[in-house]
């Protein structure tokens, strides 16, 4: 062997070496976002929940950053769905409420919309969709396959979620025949984590909106069990969710919050399994307020925690959500945030990490310094919501200040009552009349915030 030639092969060699190693150090992290249904921030015992225990998200939040003032894009579904795949507040985003489609679905997502694993797919990612999608029917244009997701697996329309043993759910476009004594959770995470297993040598962004714990409280018998022992008061008592009745409701719903936080924990043994832990970012948050349907008692369980009101208010208790994100090595453990956030700001933050240009015209800010302890943290000038039933209504949070305009219906200057929700955090002291200018600003950014949308309007605009 010639000097020259074993020099060579020896440089070949440690290139061979030092190349997987610097892959390794470039590799983009794979992303899980797990967004609960109707969760209400005080339904997490690492957020104050007495009445039972969640111990594998306790566990997300002990070795990552838990949120305070994080809200949701909507109080109710459809519509913060929306906001997450376009990092767009309700102002602006294409879907602002529940408009159902007959027989199947809701109103869809416009083609032309920009969405948050669109972005993802042109960095490289595989990107999936496990839960309720509830942005477009079957085939249209916003259906998830439409929308940038490569795999879809469950409830396509979110009127078909109301009952966990359905008859059908969707693979994909194929609508698949089901007995209706199946718990359709089970399917859902079985799916989602076989893409992981499926995806564990490429990024990928596994989307897990799951249905719990939405009404129908429906849960398997082994979970509820031990709460119908913990809560006899409610032994008799029975809660009625379309079309169907299930006797003591806050048994099931505690059962329904442990399964939710078992199946979390089955994702996160996943990762560790195919050592994807690492290199993987995990989310968890909610899609607006605790609800008080199907006889849920959120009353009973402090589930909306120190806030007022449920799912369909503008007040904190109707869109503060719980807010958990780990990270190993990128996001301090047991760290606790207050930077006021919003579901808008996943996508321009997501994109960050994932090394995909963020879109110009977003409504969102990437937390990205928040998350990683470095650069500064861009901050909003004020948080914007809207919605169009039980008369209209809109709010802003600006700083320490809310301002929440209801009964719109007929009259676009409505009160606006404002609250200081860092002395008053649960918005019962309307300081109204002693800060003029401040409603003179929020009344000038609902002005600016709104855009009009053929779909969802004030009724007052319908005149």
């Amino acid at each position: 062997m010639t000097k020259s030639f074993a020099i060579l092969l020896l440089a070949f060699f440690t290139l061979g070496m030092f190349v997987p190693a610097a892959q390794a150090e470039t590799k983009k992290p794979n992303i899980v976002y797990i967004l609960a249904d109707d969760l209400g921030i005080g339904d997490l015992s690492c957020y104050g929940q007495q009445k039972f225990e969640t111990p594998s998200i306790d566990r997300l939040a002990a070795e990552g950053m838990r949120f305070t003032q994080h809200y949701s894009g909507s109080t109710v579904c459809a519509p913060t769905r929306s906001v997450l795949m376009t990092g767009l507040h309700t102002g602006h985003t294409p879907v602002r409420g529940n408009a159902e489609v007959k027989p199947v679905g809701q109103q869809p997502i416009p083609a032309e919309t920009v969405t948050l694993p669109e972005l993802l797919k042109k960095a490289g990612y595989v990107t999936g969709a496990f839960g309720k999608w509830g942005l477009g029917y079957p085939g249209s244009e916003g259906d998830p396959l439409n929308q940038g997701f490569d795999v879809f697996y469950g409830y396509n329309c979110q009127r078909n979620a109301h009952t966990y043993y359905p008859t059908w759910l969707y693979d994909n476009d194929k609508k698949i025949e089901l007995d209706g004594k199946t718990y359709s959770h089970d399917l859902i995470m079985d799916h989602a984590l076989q893409f992981i297993r499926d995806n564990q040598d490429k990024p990928f962004f596994c989307y897990l909106p799951i249905t719990i714990p939405h009404a129908a409280m429906h849960v398997p018998e082994e979970y509820s069990e031990p709460f119908r022992k913990k809560f006899p008061e409610f032994e008799n008592k029975q809660g009625k969710y379309a079309g169907t009745t299930v006797t003591n409701p806050v048994a099931a719903f505690a059962g329904m919050c442990t399964k939710m936080d078992e199946d979390v924990g089955r994702v996160m043994h996943l990762l560790k399994e195919l050592n994807l832990d690492d290199n993987t970012i995990v989310m968890f948050t909610s899609d607006n307020g605790a609800h008080q349907e199907g006889g849920h008692n959120p009353g009973f369980f402090d589930s909306n925690g120190p806030y007022r009101g449920y799912k369909r208010d503008l007040t904190d208790g109707g869109i503060r959500a719980p807010f958990i994100v780990r990270w190993p090595g990128h996001v301090k453990p047991g760290t606790t945030s207050d930077l006021i956030s919003a579901h808008w700001d996943v996508l321009p933050t997501l994109c960050q990490l994932a090394g995909v240009e963020v879109p110009k015209t977003l409504d969102g800010i990437s937390m990205v310094p928040t998350l990683t302890g470095e650069g500064e943290q861009p901050k909003h000038d004020y948080l914007y919501w809207e919605f169009f039933e039980r008369g209209g209504r809109r709010a802003v949070r600006m700083n320490q200040w809310k301002g929440v305009q209801n009964d719109m219906t007929n009259n676009p200057d409505a009160h606006i009552a404002l609250y200081n929700i860092e002395e008053d955090i649960d918005e019962s002291d309307d300081v109204s009349e002693k800060h003029p200018e401040l409603v003179a600003q929020i009344r000038q950014i609902f002005d600016e915030a709104h855009t009009e949308n053929d779909r969802f309007k004030f009724k007052f605009e319908q005149k």
